[in-house]
């Protein structure tokens, strides 16, 4: 049965790994650079302006959230990385929670979504993601988010660097073009997410 991600609920935010949700429920961890439109993905897949924070400033989601969704799986929105304007201590901060995340919970990451901008060659940022993405064991999907911002003639020309960049190739990579503006590639992701979940509870 499909998920209905209209029923979705912020639970909790954990800024420590004490505080990580461990109830036995599948995860969608959702990454992605602080300026790549993150939360205004989550807030279209949930059909929501404002449950995932939104802010003029990059890099206001400095802690792993949790949002139930139908009461059946979390989606997870881990800290922003890369660009906000903080102090080094608290990037340090972020990655040890990242960290923690990926080494504790890899069993529970039902998928991986790794948000980048669909306009920009990956960052080396956005590659280590990708790369703990992949060690975790995850399923991943790559959401090249922004498609609006690009002409038809150049959306093409931008997956191949995304593909070339990620190292893509395999039938199980998923590389989706999507806008969290016009809404562009929300049912395909939403199917994904909900076949992942599916999988995951059959223990394929």
């Amino acid at each position: 049965m499909a998920l209905n991600f209209q029923k979705a609920e912020f639970v909790r935010s954990a800024g420590a790994r004490e505080s990580f949700i461990r109830d036995g429920l599948p995860q969608f961890a959702f990454a992605g650079r602080s300026n790549v439109g993150k939360s205004s993905v989550i807030n279209r897949l949930l059909g929501r302006k404002n449950l995932a924070y939104v802010g003029a400033n990059p890099g206001k989601t400095t802690q792993v959230n949790y949002f139930l969704v139908d009461r059946r799986a979390y989606l997870v929105d881990l800290p922003g990385y890369g660009y906000a304007k903080v102090s080094r201590a608290e990037k340090e901060r972020w990655g040890r929670l990242m960290e923690s995340y990926f080494q504790e919970e890899a069993e529970r990451i039902t998928v991986g979504v790794l948000i980048v901008d669909i306009r920009h060659k990956p960052t080396a940022d956005d590659v280590t993601m990708h790369t703990w993405f992949r060690e975790s064991g995850c399923p991943e999907i790559v959401v090249a988010n922004k498609l609006d911002k690009l002409k038809k003639s150049q959306v093409e020309p931008a997956l191949a660097l995304i593909r070339e960049t990620l190292e893509l190739d395999g039938e199980e990579d998923v590389l989706l073009p999507f806008s969290a503006e016009k809404g562009a590639g929300k049912e395909e992701l939403l199917r994904l997410l909900t076949a992942a979940c599916e999988s995951w509870n059959k223990g394929e």
